[in-house]
């Protein structure tokens, strides 16, 4: 009987979890100028590598002027908070990705970009498709699965 009565309460409990976990949104931002990535939240932490101006990184964990974020490649870095800024951008995932003048399949091609290219957000579109401008000023559409940081 007392089973029978913490059946529910888990029921319950498992359902919530779940529903925040689907609520909870990804947390992207992009680096304004390049960067130290280390090994842990400390200047004088391991240096990793240098991640250039403008890429876009996952939020996974903030801490007293540091946040551990992950890249495209799935790789988890500490970043200094400064370096970080809330504008959103996303890089090519594909060898060539193929931006629209519409988001359309069929529509007329406006360029392409190369893997690793970092490409600002614009806006999300619905049918998957994502509205992207390069730096040299260039826009348009591409599908969401051609890029990271959304």
């Amino acid at each position: 009987m007392m089973a029978a009565r913490r059946f529910p309460v888990l029921v319950v409990g498992l359902a919530a979890l779940a529903a925040a976990s689907a609520a909870h949104a990804l947390d992207y931002l992009s680096l304004v100028e390049a960067a130290p990535a280390y090994d842990a939240p400390s200047a004088k932490a391991r240096p990793l590598f240098v991640v250039l101006a403008g890429t876009p990184v996952e939020l996974v964990v903030g801490l007293d002027g540091w946040s551990k974020v992950r890249d495209s490649r799935g790789e988890l870095i500490w970043i200094e908070k400064k370096h970080l800024t809330d504008k959103r951008n996303v890089i090519v995932r594909v060898e060539r990705a193929q931006v629209r003048a519409t988001a359309e399949d069929q529509a007329a091609l406006v360029f392409e970009a190369e893997r690793d290219v970092v490409l600002e957000f614009v806006e999300s579109v619905p049918g998957g498709w994502v509205k992207v401008r390069h730096r040299d000023g260039q826009s348009g559409f591409l599908k969401v699965p051609q890029v990271w940081g959304l």
